[in-house]
């Protein structure tokens, strides 16, 4: 199993894996802090939720917050479910890793998907969070707890994972321009998921 191979699972089996993710919402502490030090100048926060899948329980909480969502994921199955959930979002169909959407997001968000990308390519991401930055943007992603590879589940298929070291996530977000607000390894309270919590500082 390949980090190439992740969109291609997705295409085949998103649906599936749409329909059995769970909706209890246990992310809300983490997606309330995350809101919260966004950026509220122009009103509405602005999000970009990045390999945002079908939109539920995540992207649909933050609309009903009062957020704009703009959705991005790769997978075409994924995209139209997302436009049924949520019909006043804008959603893309892309890879993130080539994403280049000339605006400026109040928070962008990664969660559960930055990890299906290869060591390299999480490295080559800074960039493209920092493209799409307003400037004190909040910036939330998941990671794995330690640097590695591995083999998870989607719908009963295997699908890669991959993460680079806690040292090297603080690296690339101090020299991308980018302040950690909060950090939790597996977080006993959010599934045991390793979630990153950062602003941007630069304008």
């Amino acid at each position: 199993m390949k980090p190439e191979d992740v969109i291609t699972i997705y295409e085949k089996h998103g649906t599936a894996w749409a329909r059995d993710r769970a909706r209890s919402l246990f992310e809300k502490p983490w997606l309330d802090r995350m809101l919260h030090a966004a950026p509220r100048a122009k009103g509405a926060v602005s999000v970009l939720d990045l390999g945002c899948g079908a939109g539920e329980p995540i992207a649909t909480y933050l609309a009903d917050r009062g957020a704009q969502i703009t959705g991005v994921d790769a997978s075409e199955p994924l995209t139209a479910l997302f436009t049924q959930n949520l019909p006043d979002a804008t959603v893309v169909r892309a890879d993130m890793r080539q994403l280049a959407l000339d605006r400026a997001f109040d928070a962008i968000l990664a969660w559960d998907s930055f990890f299906h990308l290869s060591a390299n390519d999480q490295r080559a991401m800074f960039a493209v969070f920092k493209a799409h930055a307003a400037p004190r943007a909040a910036l939330m992603f998941t990671s794995g707890h330690v640097a590695g590879e591995a083999i998870g589940q989607v719908a009963g298929a295997p699908i890669y994972h991959a993460s680079l070291s806690a040292d090297e996530y603080r690296d690339l977000l101090h020299n991308h321009g980018f302040r950690v607000l909060h950090h939790m390894a597996e977080d006993p309270d959010c599934g045991g998921h390793t979630i990153w919590l950062a602003q941007y500082q630069s304008a």
